[in-house]
């Protein structure tokens, strides 16, 4: 770990749309350059990154998809449309912030949807892409989001069926994350509300494998919680905008491009048949399997030591 330096510069990039985005560089700014792609979606950049790359060696970019962290206009306002904010936009806003750094090639992190994300770039702009670095492997299939949203039930069937009964009866045997986000476009701020703290509370349980108590946790805040929920909901209700197996079609695409896949075994949101599969078909590719962890990094466990080695592998 090393110190969490603070930016050399940061700015708001113009992407188009009305749409501006948050950026940051901090390290070296002649140094390897870096990019992280962050989760949620929603949840914007973690400054936590700067304490994993060698400030002396990498010059790291972290930047706020849109409506996320210190982008805008904000996804929290519910005035916010959401028309321009699909993963094509977001990953014509990277390329677009690639070239306004002047960056020809960069190393991408990412984990959970920052991993589809990531993936989905890649295999845009393969040529831009030097290495990649991915915890907790997702690639935004249907499957996935329906295991996430509904199957996941067979393990936390108390908290699904509270999940599942805070949408109208009619909606409960569909689309669970697009009959969410009817609410959390509500005109009824009682309404989005409500749907922020039920869907938080299901997010939290399988991300903690069952422990969905928010006091200490970013889903505390209300504009956090909302601000998630209305994000990941738009996305997982509409599959990601993506083709059903647009990742796996494609991952030929990445050949030459260096890769570890970082995955916890007890990844309930994500489990890790999807990294297996992933690494099967990417043969530059190395799957890390960890055995004590799950979906989320924690300073000092062993999901961080292991993107930590990787990151010292790709300097």
């Amino acid at each position: 770990m090393y110190p969490q330096v603070e930016p050399y510069a940061q700015g708001m990039l113009d992407v188009g749309d009305g749409q501006r985005i948050h950026w940051e560089a901090s390290g070296n700014p002649g140094g390897k350059p870096a990019c992280v792609f962050h989760g949620g979606p929603g949840s914007g950049s973690d400054p936590r990154w700067r304490e994993d790359f060698d400030p002396d060696h990498w010059n790291l970019i972290l930047w706020d998809q849109r409506g996320s962290g210190r982008s805008t206009p904000p996804v929290a306002d519910p005035a916010t449309s959401m028309e321009h904010n699909t993963t094509q936009h977001l990953i014509d806003d990277a390329e677009k912030l690639r070239e306004h750094l002047g960056i020809d090639k960069w190393l991408l992190a990412g984990g959970s949807w920052g991993s589809t994300l990531v993936l989905a770039y890649a295999i845009q702009h393969p040529t831009r892409v030097s290495e990649i670095i991915i915890p907790a492997v997702t690639t935004s299939r249907p499957e996935e989001h329906a295991w996430i949203t509904r199957g996941l039930g067979m393990f936390f069937p108390d908290h699904f069926d509270a999940f599942r009964d805070g949408v109208p009866e009619e909606d409960r045997d569909g689309n669970l994350a697009l009959a969410y986000n009817k609410l959390l476009n509500s005109p009824d701020p009682a309404v989005r509300d409500k749907a922020a703290w039920d869907w938080s509370k299901w997010d939290l349980s399988t991300i903690t494998g069952g422990d969905n108590d928010f006091e200490g946790t970013r889903y505390a805040d209300p504009v956090t919680r909302y601000r998630l929920a209305r994000t990941v909901t738009h996305y997982w209700g509409n599959e990601a905008f993506l083709e059903p197996n647009h990742i796996f079609d494609n991952l030929g695409r990445l050949e030459g491009i260096p890769a570890v896949l970082i995955h916890g075994r007890n990844d309930f949101g994500g489990p890790l048949y999807t990294a297996w599969e992933v690494a099967k078909r990417w043969p530059d590719a190395e799957l890390v399997i960890l055995n004590d962890a799950g979906h989320v990094i924690m300073e000092g466990n062993s999901m961080d030591e292991a993107i930590t080695a990787a990151i010292h592998r790709f300097r």
